[in-house]
């Protein structure tokens, strides 16, 4: 078995304890990063993705592979420097103003991650203002992604989106999702995207911001 073979199983299996050894492994013996990026670890995550999308791997091992991820990804990230295919752009992701659920969110922001964005996490109970203001201070955003939990935040979800497109600002498409939210909802209020989960909402990020 090929190390890079090694990595994306310890990633499929949460394994992140194992993934600074391996990673370095894969580099100390010459193998292009990008590669140990696209064929080691987005692949297995984009497995991930799909067996969570079917049922068949359930939340906490979403977060595991998530996390495993994330710790080869930090050890790739000083050799992806200057290489212009390792970035899909910057992803600023949030839960809306009145609403403090975050585990959602936090697993969309990891998926989104590990396909290679620069996620710009907000955090929760997010203030139209502060999207706006994050959009105008970072160069390089492709996706504004918003996310509730309650059916009572869904106008500020609404509005968030309404504010967002009246900005004024461009070069980035505004993805929505969350418990309540369905495909007709985004629609209504002018969304690029909508995800009902995690799996999809990854392979969703890269469709729209290509």
């Amino acid at each position: 078995m090929s190390v890079i073979d090694e990595i994306a199983q310890a990633v499929e299996a949460g394994r992140s304890k194992i993934m600074e050894g391996l990673v370095t492994e894969a580099l100390n013996a010459g193998t292009d990063p990008v590669t140990i990026l696209n064929e080691g670890m987005n692949k297995a995550m984009g497995r991930i993705g799909e067996k969570f999308q079917k049922g068949e791997v359930f939340v906490s091992e979403m977060l595991m592979a998530a996390r495993a991820m994330k710790a080869g990804v930090a050890v790739l990230k000083p050799h992806l420097a200057g290489k212009a295919n390792a970035s899909l752009g910057k992803c600023i992701i949030g839960t809306v103003h009145g609403d403090l659920h975050d585990i959602g969110k936090n697993l969309v922001a990891m998926m989104i991650e590990s396909c290679g964005f620069e996620v710009i996490d907000l955090g929760v109970d997010v203030s139209i203002e502060k999207y706006i203001s994050a959009i105008k201070e970072n160069s390089g955003v492709k996706l504004v992604a918003l996310s509730c939990l309650l059916t009572t935040t869904m106008p500020a979800m609404q509005e968030t989106v309404a504010a967002i497109k009246a900005s004024g600002l461009t070069g980035f498409k505004v993805m929505v999702g969350g418990t309540p939210i369905t495909q007709a909802f985004a629609d209504v209020v002018g969304a690029d995207g909508y995800s009902p989960d995690a799996g999809s909402a990854a392979q969703l990020a890269k469709k729209l911001a290509a």
